[in-house]
Parts: C-alpha cells; sequence; structure tokens
C-alpha cells in the first residue's frame, strides 16, 4: 500500500511539473499578435517641392524661392509605435527679392548699386528622423538634418546709379554668377519638424519644416546676426 501511494505521489509530481513546463512554454505565443503588428524594414524614393527663404528676411511670399528636393528613405521600425527613417536627399534652397547696395564715392564721383536678386543654394542633406504614429496611417516626426553644399548661384537685376558734378546717369543690368564656395559654411546642422499620412500601404504624403541653426556664411561679419535657412517641404513617398 505504501508503494502505491509513493507512486502516485511520484506520478502527481510529475503529472504538475509537466503542466508548469507546458504552461511557461506556451505564454511566448501569447506574444506573437504583438510581434506580427511591428512592421518589418522598408526602403522607398521621396520626392517633393520646397518652399525657402533666409532668417534674416521676414516671412513672405515675395521672398520664397520655390524649390525641390528628391532621394531615398529607409524606415526602421522600433516598436510599434515608434520608428527611426534615414533619408538621403538632393535639397534645393535659397530665397527671393534679397536686397543688397553699396555707395562708393571716389573723386567727385558717386556711385550706387542697388541689386535685387534670387539666391539657389543646392546641398546633400541626410534627415534622420524620428516618427511617432498616434494612429495606424497617421505619424509625427522630428530629428536632424545634416547637410552639404554643393554649389550654388545668384541672378537678378542690378540698378547703377552714377553721378559725376551734377550730373546723374541709371543704368540696369541683369546679372548671373556662380556663388564662391570659399564664402559658404560647407556644413549645416538643421533641426526637422513634420507630420506624414500614409495613403495606401505603400503611397504617402509628408509635410515638413526645416530650420538650419548653421550661419551659411564661412564668415560672419562682425556685429550680424547669423543667416540661416528656413524651409518648408511638402511631398510624397513610395515605400516598396
Amino acid at each position: 500500500m505504501k508503494k502505491l501511494f509513493l507512486g502516485l505521489a511520484v506520478t502527481a509530481s510529475m503529472m504538475t511539473f509537466a503542466q508548469e513546463t507546458q504552461t511557461v512554454n506556451q505564454e511566448p505565443m501569447k506574444q506573437d499578435p504583438i510581434k506580427k503588428d511591428k512592421q518589418p524594414v522598408r526602403f522607398g524614393i521621396k520626392a517633393g517641392g520646397n518652399s525657402s527663404y533666409f532668417s534674416e528676411q521676414k516671412l513672405s511670399l515675395d521672398n520664397q524661392k520655390l524649390g525641390f528636393h528628391a532621394g531615398v528613405l529607409v524606415n526602421i521600425p522600433l516598436s510599434q509605435k515608434f520608428s527611426l527613417q534615414p533619408e538621403v536627399l538632393y535639397n534645393q534652397l535659397g530665397a527671393k527679392s534679397v536686397i543688397s547696395s553699396t555707395d562708393v564715392t571716389t573723386g567727385n564721383t558717386n556711385v550706387k548699386t542697388k541689386s535685387e536678386y534670387k539666391t539657389t543654394m543646392n546641398y546633400i542633406s541626410v534627415p534622420l528622423m524620428v516618427q511617432m504614429r498616434p494612429t495606424e496611417r497617421f505619424y509625427v516626426e522630428a530629428g536632424p538634418e545634416f547637410s552639404y553644399f554643393i554649389n550654388g548661384k545668384n541672378s537678378g537685376n542690378s540698378t547703377i546709379t552714377t553721378t559725376t558734378g551734377g550730373t546723374t546717369t541709371t543704368q540696369s543690368v541683369s546679372n548671373s554668377e556662380d556663388i564662391n564656395k570659399d564664402n559658404v559654411n560647407k556644413f549645416n546642422l538643421g533641426l526637422g519638424l513634420g507630420l506624414g499620412y500614409d495613403i495606401t500601404q505603400n503611397i504617402g504624403i509628408n509635410a515638413r519644416y526645416i530650420n538650419s541653426l548653421t550661419d551659411m556664411r564661412n564668415q560672419k561679419p562682425e556685429g550680424t546676426e547669423p543667416m540661416n535657412h528656413r524651409a518648408f517641404q511638402l511631398g510624397l513617398n513610395y515605400k516598396f
């Protein structure tokens, strides 16, 4: 009888242990639906328009320089709601209604020059956006943008007024010239804030504001405020 009770006790203990082991092994299965909700890493392309101006200008439609951006992206999910999205873009910035003037007197001759021109500055930009999704299709984003200056151009009109004695002559000249790269800070750091919406699983729309934190001039004149880029971007993206 003692052997029977001992055998039953051993059998019951083994069954209890087996049940606990089965319960532990089944626990990770409850997390599978969560893992399935996490999206895979996706590559894509994007392109759109830019509207930019310089920080020394007041925000106005008159000084907005229209340009474009285009490039590639990779979206890396970090969790269900957060993802990291590095991009590499060709980025066209600049401004309109940039006004400069000079006033030079030599002997009895005074020359005043007033120029109004459009500035185009081309960069390779690498935004690094952290995206948060409050809903499945809508997201907000923020992060740094690192840019490298490639080339640029100034184009516009100059009015030259020459006064000699009591005689004044005025002439207008259209001009276009490449920006001297030695005068431009090659590297630019900016901060991006934006939002987006996935229209379909592959196609999305995105709006972003970029605020440059670096003075674009290689040497800032003493006593002047920093001169930075400001840009609004609106574009489409396609994820494979």
